[in-house]
């Protein structure tokens, strides 16, 4: 990901996507699903700052398994209240379920590792019997 200088205050689509290194139809579906709000200069659309840093926590959020409904509502709420506090609770809230989600997930983990070491564990016992 290529950092733009933040002066700039628009930039293109083609932009973005070389930006973030994401595809222009990608960008397209966060703007069909809300999450993006372009000018339009004719067929030409026009994102401003806010867009591109709306994208990168988009992005961000993709990364740290947050589903698009959580990150549009954390857009909603900042949207709403600008001094950020409900969206900081908010964060700290889905933050923690998705800790615990994970947890869970690794403790799933450990379970079927342990269950296919133990299926390969018996699979080797069998060939050295089988072997004699």
């Amino acid at each position: 990901m290529v950092e733009k200088p933040l002066s700039q205050t628009t930039y293109s689509i083609s932009d973005l996507s070389k930006e973030f290194d994401i595809t222009t139809r990608s960008i397209r579906f966060y703007e069909d699903q809300g999450l993006l709000k372009p000018k339009r200069r004719g067929q030409t659309r026009v994102y401003s700052l806010k867009d591109r840093v709306r994208l990168k926590l988009i992005l961000r959020g993709k990364r740290l398994g947050f589903s698009l409904a959580e990150t549009r509502r954390l857009f909603e709420l900042y949207d709403a209240d600008k001094n950020s506090s409900g969206q900081l609770h908010t964060m700290l809230e889905l933050v923690e379920e998705k800790k615990v989600s994970l947890q869970q997930q690794m403790d799933d983990i450990k379970v079927v590792l342990m269950e296919l070491n133990s299926a390969e564990q018996q699979c080797l016992e069998a060939l050295e019997n089988n072997a004699q």
